[in-house]
């Protein structure tokens, strides 16, 4: 296997970022985040960088096309050479497809697109359990990482408060979006052979242990 180039599928809070992590201590990978990338060429002030400023200073979506090119720019880069780990990018299928035809260009192509699968109430029960402390942003959960004192900061004692965008209704309609634009990924890669589910109901050490047992799987199959 030259390369390993993989993206991560999954809706907020299925733990991408957690395995992210992971894999590119594992394997030596840049991981390269959507939001990452585009606060990158805001701040460089590069041309990419400041026709999107536009767009976001007037509170429109940044279009395809430059998040397309950025990505693009972001994996000619000399660590993305051997690798790269996606996320949050491709977000539907017009990008995979421009993706596609960048890699292509360059001959290279998506190892796995790896999907975490959470189901909505999951999703919901992990993000809306989730508190931060007015004083220093300290992270709680309700359930899997409770204060001594229900409310505040074991920290500093500050309350705790849940963020506008951890609130259930909130939650449900990103999933509503994600469902919506981002699932006929699936098919997408499902498509091209690509495509590997992973339950993301397991804890992160389990998920971590099934993603890498795939890897294994496909460095097995091309003969590395």
């Amino acid at each position: 296997m030259p390369e390993l180039n993989l993206i991560l599928i999954g809706p907020p809070g299925a733990g991408k970022g957690t395995q992210a992590d992971r894999l590119r201590h594992d394997f030596s990978l840049p991981y390269i985040a959507t939001g990452d990338m585009l606060r990158a060429n805001v701040k460089d002030g590069t041309s990419l960088g400041k026709a999107a400023k536009q767009h976001m200073d007037a509170g429109d979506l940044v279009p395809d096309d430059l998040i397309v090119e950025m990505a693009a720019d972001r994996l000619r880069q000399d660590d993305a050479r051997d690798g790269f780990i996606l996320d949050g990018f491709p977000r539907t299928t017009a990008q995979a497809e421009a993706l596609e035809e960048h890699l292509d260009e360059e001959g290279r192509r998506v190892t796995a697109a790896l999907l975490l699968e959470v189901p909505d109430e999951e999703v919901v029960r992990r993000i809306s359990g989730r508190r931060i402390c007015t004083k220093a942003g300290h992270p709680f959960h309700v359930e899997f990482d409770p204060p001594k004192v229900e409310g505040i900061c074991d920290e500093d004692g500050s309350p705790l408060i849940q963020r506008d965008d951890d609130k259930p209704e909130v939650v449900r309609n990103r999933l509503r979006v994600f469902h919506e634009q981002t699932f006929p990924l699936v098919e997408f890669y499902d498509d091209r052979g690509v495509l590997r589910r992973i339950d993301g109901t397991d804890s992160p050490a389990a998920v971590h242990d099934h993603i890498r047992a795939l890897i294994a799987t496909l460095k097995l199959e091309d003969g590395v």
